[in-house]
């Protein structure tokens, strides 16, 4: 799977593989691919650890970039504790996967997650500051991550996640999630009201 040209998953899919590469991290080394979606040319990658082709069921996260929270500490989110978590975890188990999606401020991007922060500051949550915007609450695609996971040649997953969608999705796409693991970490006063409104109105799970 290390080849450094363009390579078309599969004939119907979206998505490219591109490259792999080593990515020494403090929490221990990963190996990253690199993948485009010839759509839209946006890049998506994996980080993996050991025998993650073994046939068993992977432990894994799928997890949508958050430039606040995983690049700038921002406390307004727990995206940034997530996937740190998730990357420790990994680590620990000797085994893994993390598929890292492009789609910033749930698929609405950057410039538009700051003018929803705004409204935000102003008194509305996370779901009616996109409303209002004309902005969809939720435009991430999480289908891509099977065909990166199928790239991976892995197929069975113990889901490190508190959002429903993603196991359903994955589960319709044929991914077999055989277990969901929660993942409630960086709770702070800042993102208290941002975490019930995933609960209440995105139906995120508590447990």
């Amino acid at each position: 799977m290390t080849t450094t040209h363009q390579n078309q998953i599969k004939d119907h899919s979206p998505v490219c593989f591109i490259a792999s590469c080593r990515l020494p991290t403090q929490w221990g080394e990963f190996t990253m691919y690199g993948f485009e979606d010839v759509r839209n040319r946006q890049e998506h990658v994996a980080l993996t650890v050991g025998n993650i082709a073994s046939g068993q069921a992977v432990l894994g996260r799928i997890h949508s970039e958050c430039l606040t929270g995983d690049a700038l500490f921002s406390k307004r989110c727990d995206c940034g504790p997530q996937l740190e978590a998730a990357m420790k975890a990994v680590q620990q188990a000797g085994c893994g996967v993390i598929v890292y999606l492009r789609q910033e401020g749930r698929g609405i991007g950057l410039l538009n997650k700051i003018r929803a922060y705004k409204l935000q500051d102003e008194g509305l949550d996370t779901v009616d500051a996109n409303l209002a915007l004309g902005l969809p609450v939720d435009a991430r695609d999480f289908s891509l991550a099977k065909d990166i996971l199928d790239y991976l040649g892995i197929h069975s997953v113990q889901l490190m996640t508190n959002n429903p969608q993603k196991v359903a999705t994955l589960q319709a796409h044929g991914i077999n999630v055989v277990n969901r693991i929660p993942l409630h970490v960086g709770q702070n006063p800042e993102n208290q009201h941002y975490l019930h409104t995933k609960i209440e109105k995105l139906k995120h799970f508590t447990d």
